[in-house]
């Protein structure tokens, strides 16, 4: 298509900024004068997200005066719709066009989101909870009737998530308000694109999606930091390499250091700060900290006041500020599409290769490093599991759409299944969940608490009480954070959040570091920690979740460089001579078997499985063969777990580890251990509060945590009493199975290893079970030994290990 099919205007503004108009940004208008939807596979860098606003402002321009909303945008983070405002607010007051763009997320003021309820902008840009509190009230249909297009921006990023249930949920709503808009979705990292094209439209609009590929950009090029010294045997964070992360600072106009956590961000900004002694601008940003302190960090980023930024995954995602000319990703990625996308953030032309540096923790994130480096260089994503849309989702969608009007049934059941992920959904199921809004459930009906809807005399169903419509409201959401306290000066400033587990740790007068300070705290009650700023050594915040579990497509990888020599000379002198010693003292397995060593340790019997199925999984795995190691008779003393492998230690030797490792262990050990451990009862924590069963919000108040858990410990022993087929429960229990023990994963590795397992009866620890064995003695070493006695410890494991008599 030639360039003049853009209007003169658009095509205008390209000329002034020298800018020629891609290739598939001239599909994305195409396919929308076709009024096709569609989904853009682009790399960062290639002007992904202005393809597609490119025929919301053409479709403008022709209408000018256009009254109403036009272009709904969708994004997976606060930070990234602010990006997006202020970006296409440029061209629009260079082109002189008199459209309105306003962000709504859970930061923009009240008074500006009930005005944009009466006059909303012709482009909306939000996120997929604000968007269904949105659908909730009761002038939804009038807000959004004119709407013409929404577009999902880094749409893989929530796609396969409860997040994208909740958004799919919502397109299903907004296409009953205004039946054809087109749907747009945008991702830098897609492996399979029919998978997102079923996400996006329903199965009789499929046909109409339009796969829209992007030029390719120039190649990444991406380097491993090798250390001053050798590669580290054990620690995840990078930390050792923090002097030549700050020589990489200087020498570079602005540098994105990611973290794969929160407390790793304030601990990696920390140390930087101690060594800054050209008194550089250093950073920090996460998502506990408050909108202010991320607004004043994302503002100094974009006006070229930093030189560097500690992040986490709250900047990884299509933001575009400042002059990014380096990337540092301090540990290993976990994944070679977060890498890809985090890479994406240097330099931002298509054109220009983006820089960017990898630091490993230790000698396996090493091979897990290179594993991503190939894995980004052959352009080999991770693929994403798509799975049926949860029910708890699908009970706080509902209870929204009747927030904003009563609702027939059968429409309604119709509305849902013309979602993908609810397109199997059954109507007994359906008509189940009607049930547990309206009474609870059977073993919960007698308390008027739980009757949010009921079925009036036309037959459709309304809610109760208004006052049900405002708790929805309040607690509408389906990120289930722990619970939090606010962290502020006495005087009033607000830094952010700690979590309640941490916050309970500390007491007058201890010492942490958040926000980029060293705090003191003066004074803690239930919601909030009153703070002062300090010069004392402080202590790390800890944060809860589920750890970034290695990538399936990269544990594979590193599997086969173990059985690939030839693989080796890619590698440091260190590295290599790391599994040659394990070659000749043990064995390398094959990438189809898993190795599994016993042997004897001052005093004590360990046993090493090498899985490489990623934390969670070896977690769970480890608490099933503790419980087995008791009744063989072996008295288990403990286990650990890390991404690469699992080691168990007992009183007694294992001599066979494959009746432990039988898949068995599933169909009867893992079911009793997840009902009965706390597992079971933490994801049924979640799901009620995204179903609604529980509040954490009151008028005026917030219930802590502890308040939560022991509401929902409450109702989930009732129901298993007397109620153990409910909806809670079964989604509790899917909840568990698939996302807080990676039992997919856990289930493949049981399958296969019974009949590749290779055992190897070792007389001593070998080079690969040393980072395990390391993390044992640095956790069982008494508080008071100083880090010359671990470093003693840990030098005296490495010689035993790779002494070849």
């Amino acid at each position: 298509m030639a360039e003049s099919s853009l209007p003169v205007t658009l095509q205008n503004w390209f000329d002034a900024r020298g800018w020629r108009v891609r290739g598939h940004q001239l599909a994305m208008l195409d396919a929308a004068r076709a009024g096709a939807s569609a989904l853009l596979v682009a790399p960062t860098g290639s002007g992904k997200t202005l393809s597609g606003f490119l025929p919301s402002l053409a479709e403008l321009i022709a209408q000018p005066g256009f009254d109403g909303l036009h272009t709904l945008y969708v994004s997976p983070l606060k930070a990234l719709a602010v990006d997006v405002q202020r970006n296409l607010l440029t061209p629009i007051e260079e082109m002189g066009l008199g459209i309105r763009v306003e962000t709504r997320t859970g930061d923009t003021p009240h008074a500006r989101k009930a005005r944009q309820r009466i006059m909303p902008p012709q482009m909306l840009l939000t996120t997929p909870e604000s968007l269904s509190l949105m659908l909730s009230w009761p002038d939804a249909e009038r807000m959004f009737g004119s709407l013409s297009t929404v577009i999902i921006d880094e749409v893989h990023a929530f796609a396969p998530t409860k997040r994208g249930d909740l958004l799919n949920l919502a397109l299903s709503r907004l296409e009953r308000f205004r039946p054809g808009f087109r749907r747009v979705a945008l991702s830098a990292t897609v492996q399979d694109p029919a998978a997102y094209v079923h996400w996006l439209a329903p199965a009789d609009k499929q046909d109409s999606v339009r796969l829209v590929m992007g030029e390719k950009g120039a190649d990444p090029q991406v380097t491993i930091l090798i250390p001053e010294g050798r590669v580290p045997w054990q620690g995840h964070s990078g930390r050792y390499a923090i002097d030549q992360v700050y020589e990489q600072i200087k020498a570079h106009r602005l540098t994105l250091i990611f973290c794969n956590t929160r407390g790793l961000a304030e601990l990696i900004f920390q140390d930087l700060w101690k060594i800054n002694e050209d008194d550089l601008p250093i950073g920090v940003h996460h998502g506990s900290l408050s909108v202010e302190v991320r607004r004043r960090m994302e503002a100094a980023m974009g006006e070229g006041r930093l030189r560097a930024l500690v992040a986490t995954a709250s900047l990884d995602l299509g933001v575009d500020w400042g002059d990014v000319d380096l990337v540092i990703q301090m540990g290993a990625p976990k994944g070679s599409s977060r890498l890809t996308q985090r890479i994406g953030r240097a330099n931002h032309r298509l054109e220009e290769p983006s820089q960017a540096l990898v630091i490993p923790g230790n000698r396996f994130e090493y091979l897990e490093a290179r594993a991503a480096l190939d894995a980004v260089e052959g352009g080999d994503l991770d693929p994403d599991g798509f799975r049926p849309g949860a029910l708890d989702v699908l009970a706080q969608h509902v209870m929204a759409c009747a927030c904003s009007a009563p609702f027939d049934a059968d429409v309604m059941f119709d509305e849902v299944r013309r979602s993908a992920p609810y397109v199997a959904l059954e109507r007994e199921t359906f008509d189940r969940l009607i049930d547990f809004i309206s009474t609870g459930g059977y073993a919960l009906r007698a308390y008027d608490r739980f009757r949010r809807l009921r079925q009036g005399a036309d037959g459709l169903w309304h809610v109760s009480h208004p006052r049900f419509v405002e708790q929805h409201r309040m607690n509408a959401g389906v990120i289930v954070d722990a619970p939090l306290i606010e962290v502020r000066f006495k005087r009033g400033r607000k830094l952010g959040t700690l979590e309640e587990g941490f916050a309970s740790t500390l007491s007058p007068g201890d010492t942490f570091a958040f926000a980029g300070l060293s705090l003191e705290v003066e004074r803690i009650d239930t919601t909030e920690m009153i703070v002062r700023a300090t010069s004392k050594s402080p202590r790390i915040p800890t944060y809860g979740g589920t750890r970034l579990a290695l990538s399936t497509n990269l544990a594979a990888r590193v599997r086969r460089f173990l059985h690939e020599p030839e693989e080796w000379r890619r590698f440091p002198d260190d590295v290599r001579e790391w599994l040659e010693v394990q070659g000749r003292r043990s064995l390398l397995p094959r990438p189809d078997q898993m190795l599994v060593e016993t042997f004897p340790h001052e005093g004590t019997h360990y046993m090493v499985a090498f899985p490489f199925e990623g934390w969670n999984a070896h977690q769970s795995l480890g608490m099933l063969l503790t419980r087995r190691m008791e009744t063989a008779g072996y008295g288990p003393l403990g286990f650990i777990a890390t991404d690469y492998a699992l080691g168990a230690w007992s009183v007694k030797p294992v001599i066979d580890p494959r009746p432990l490792f039988s898949p068995d262990i599933l169909e009867h050990e893992f079911v009793e251990w997840v009902q009965r451990s706390h597992l079971l009862k933490r994801a049924f924590r979640e799901v009620a509060l995204i179903g609604g069963l529980i509040d954490r919000q009151h008028p005026g108040k917030r219930k802590t945590g502890r308040q939560v858990t022991f509401s929902t410990d409450l109702i989930y022993d009732v129901l298993r009493r007397y109620e153990p087929d409910h909806m809670l429960l079964r989604a509790a229990w899917e909840d568990a199975r698939t996302r807080l023990t990676d039992v997919g994963r856990l289930a493949d590795l049981l399958n296969r290893s019974n009949e590749a397992i290779v055992h190897m009866a070792l007389d001593r620890v070998s080079p690969m079970s040393v980072p395990l064995m390391m993390i044992i003695g640095r956790e069982s070493v008494r508080q008071e030994a100083t880090e010359d006695m671990l470093l003693a410890e840990a030098d005296a494991l490495v010689a035993e290990a790779m002494r070849l008599d």
